[in-house]
């Protein structure tokens, strides 16, 4: 099976029913945040960070990162991601570094 037949099979599984929507705007990214049902009313959030570009023949494109967050996993999350920004708060930042500028991370570097 080609990986565009694959992917299209499991879309309708995937996708589920939109629930709630949360978009975050946040410079140069919008950041969504969207709960979601599967067929036996099992919810789980979506997060999605999307980047508007330039494509080469001068249309409008969007770069999308796409993470899957199951309700078993939300509170071990939620504390691994409040750990992380604590720590970059009270470490990383200078004084009067409130996160107003934004930095323009290339993910094929990471």
């Amino acid at each position: 099976m080609y990986s565009e037949d694959y992917d299209g099979a499991n879309a309708h599984e995937r996708s589920g029913e939109d629930i709630y929507s949360k978009p975050v705007r946040a410079g140069k990214r919008t950041y969504f945040f969207d709960v979601k049902a599967t067929k036996g009313n099992d919810y789980y959030l979506t997060i999605t960070e999307s980047k508007r570009k330039v494509d080469n023949n001068g249309h409008f494109a969007y770069d999308k990162h796409k993470i899957f967050l199951y309700k078993e996993d939300f509170e071990k999350f939620a504390e691994g991601l409040e750990e992380v920004i604590e720590y970059i708060r009270t470490r990383c930042m200078k004084d009067g570094d409130g996160g107003e500028q934004f930095t323009d991370v290339n993910f094929e570097e990471l």
